[in-house]
């Protein structure tokens, strides 16, 4: 289908004097009704007096009536039509109807053409073409053509053979006629014409025979014609016995069909439903593994970036190692504060070692138990005074262990009695 081949086919339709405007739009998609009208017009205009079929309301007349319309062509105006193209009525039937078309507007600018000569008042559009009584002209003309064909080639292998005959006939012109060979030729040429004439009569004669043959033989035929006729309207008025088994066959046949449509449709619908099922899971995984992929990205920057920190701080170690032993004399100063600021504990813890040492009916149990409360208070002043220390900002150094017991102060020594 070609823009050209539509702007050619409505301007040719225009100029045959179709009643309807036909556009170059109405063939972008496929258009029936408008396909058997034009073809209807066309078969119309070529010969007015054909009969064609005009039902196109069914599927199967459809089809009947596009082989009705390529087999009238064929026979008539010896045009070939495709009627595949012709069916799917569309651009490509265009290139058909073309055909038709363009021979009926070359013969009409042709008869156009004539008539202007003669009248130049006519009326172009009024104007009809009826090349049925030129059918026998056409047919001689065909057959005088392909007789002048055959002659040709045999004029032609002749003169190819001229060579030949040319010398052959010399010799024989060139030698001298004897009357005896000559009388002797001219005699069996009589015989032979004679022996024609005699069975040309034989076979007048046994004309009658042959003719009274035939008729007897025409008689049988017919004879058997009205026979078979006459059966067959018997045959046609009697209804088979099978007949009701068929037409309900046919009806449950019908009603398969109409279920085995349902259910194919159905499973398409399904199976495309499916198919966008699997492709949205799909594309959830890809989504997912690209997440886990960004996120396992991010780790390993993360680590990298935590690996290289602590090579950063060795740099900085040897400056804080001075400072140090300045933090553990800290630390021993905050200790001593803090004791001397708690004098209730050292004075609990004097007057146990005291007792300790006075009774000795007391269990290592007891003492044990003793000294866990107090090392359980002085871990609880001492958390309290870690957080201060984390909250001020300097360096912590862990406390010593409470449950070691602290060496006694000799200082105060003479006071526990």
């Amino acid at each position: 289908m070609s823009y050209r081949d539509l702007r050619n086919f409505t301007e040719m339709m225009r100029a045959l004097g179709y009643p309807r405007l036909i556009s170059m739009e109405n063939f972008r998609n496929p258009n029936f009704p408008l396909v058997a009208e034009v073809l209807k017009w066309l078969v119309k205009r070529y010969d007015p007096s054909a009969d064609v079929i005009g039902d196109t309301d069914t599927e199967q007349d459809r089809v009947i009536f596009i082989k009705t319309i390529a087999e009238f062509m064929a026979t008539k105006a010896h045009i070939k039509l495709n009627t595949k193209k012709l069916y799917q009525s569309d651009g490509y039937a265009v290139k058909e109807l073309l055909k038709v078309t363009s021979v009926l507007y070359n013969a009409m600018k042709t008869n156009t053409a004539n008539q202007a000569d003669s009248n130049d008042d006519s009326d172009v559009s009024a104007l009809s073409f009826d090349i049925t009584s030129r059918i026998g002209d056409l047919k001689e003309a065909r057959r005088l053509a392909s007789e002048i064909t055959s002659k040709g080639s045999t004029l032609y292998d002749l003169l190819g053979r001229e060579v030949d005959l040319r010398e052959q006939r010399s010799i024989v012109i060139a030698k001298s006629l004897e009357i005896n060979e000559v009388e002797r030729g001219m005699s069996d040429s009589i015989k032979a014409v004679e022996n024609e004439v005699k069975k040309t009569m034989m076979m007048l004669d046994n004309v009658a025979s042959d003719e009274a043959n035939l008729e007897a033989k025409i008689e049988k035929k017919r004879n058997e014609l009205e026979r078979n006729n006459k059966r067959l309207q018997t045959l046609q008025s009697v209804r088979p016995a099978y007949m009701d088994e068929y037409e309900k066959l046919e009806e449950d046949l019908q009603k398969l069909y109409e279920t085995y449509v349902l259910k194919f449709r159905n499973l398409s619908h399904l199976e495309a439903q499916l198919e966008d099922f699997y492709r949205s899971e799909q594309d959830k995984f890809e989504e997912t593994e690209e997440k886990l992929k960004q996120m396992a990205e991010r780790l390993k920057n993360e680590e990298k970036i935590r690996d290289n920190i602590p090579h950063e701080e060795v740099a900085d170690d040897s400056e804080e190692s001075d400072d140090d032993d300045l933090d553990d004399d800290e630390d021993d100063d905050d200790e001593q504060r803090q004791m001397r600021q708690r004098p209730d504990a050292a004075a609990g813890e004097r007057k146990q070692r005291v007792m300790g040492n006075m009774m000795g009916n007391i269990s290592e149990e007891d003492s044990d138990s003793d000294d866990d409360d107090d090392d359980d208070e002085d871990d609880s002043e001492i958390d309290l005074d870690g957080d201060d220390q984390e909250d001020s900002g300097d360096d912590v150094v862990a406390p010593p262990n409470p449950r070691k017991r602290q060496p006694p102060q000799l200082e105060d020594s003479d006071n526990d009695f």
